[in-house]
């Protein structure tokens, strides 16, 4: 069975943002996913076993209660509300929900988290890659080993431990930023910071969430 994995989506309207969207769909299709494109604004699908939250744009500072920062990206007020929708029906279904770079960010907020809105130095460039370990005893660790391994984060907004939700735990994380978080009180609920879809770039560990993902969508309702 190929679950049926809601992907949501930056709007197509560079050919970089075309690229990236192709990226997301090939790696949960080579993970054995059914995929629904979810467009800002657009209509949610019916039913689904599991939820994307792909990259993109900054979450609008009024969804977590705070004043714009002056380097405040371009925010997407339609998207920010179909996955925070989304996000909530999958969380109440107990769906499993898999967060990419925004999505990790996007994730925290519908939890009832804030965000960290610029960090310096940050912004996406020509080399990202760095290494880091999973924390022991966390739904990452058991997918990704405790073992260091590379990633690639680009981003410029983040979450630190002050701004984790309740019942989000930070399963890996560079100096003050998580690279990781989950949550304590679902099954399958996970952020990351990084960019896996980007398979060229990180280990193999990095690459394991597509396939826990689909798996876990996998698993008829009743064993949820």
């Amino acid at each position: 069975m190929r679950p049926r994995i809601a992907l949501t989506l930056s709007r197509p309207d560079t050919p970089e943002r075309t690229a990236a969207r192709a990226r997301y769909v090939a790696a949960l299709e080579a993970a054995g996913a059914e995929v629904i494109p979810v467009e800002p604004g657009g209509p949610a699908p019916a039913a689904f076993d599991g939820l994307c939250l792909a990259g993109g744009e900054d979450v609008e500072p009024a969804r977590y209660g705070a004043e714009p920062h002056p380097r405040l990206g371009a925010v997407d007020a339609a998207r920010d509300a179909t996955e925070l929708a989304l996000v909530t029906a999958a969380l109440a279904a107990d769906v499993p929900v898999l967060g990419i770079c925004r999505g990790l960010q996007v994730l925290n907020v519908a939890l009832g988290g804030a965000l960290v809105q610029h960090v310096e130095g940050h912004e996406a460039t020509a080399d990202a890659k760095h290494e880091i370990v999973a924390r022991p005893h966390t739904l990452l660790a058991e997918i990704s080993g405790t073992a260091p391994f590379t990633v690639n984060s680009r981003h410029h907004q983040a979450v630190t431990d002050r701004e984790l939700a309740p019942n989000v735990c930070a399963s890996a994380c560079v100096g003050e930023l998580v690279e990781a978080l989950e949550s304590t009180e679902h099954r399958f609920v996970l952020g990351v910071q990084w960019h896996p879809e980007r398979t060229a770039e990180v280990d193999p560990a990095a690459l394991r969430i597509f396939d826990a993902f689909v798996a876990a969508a996998r698993e008829p309702v009743a064993s949820r």
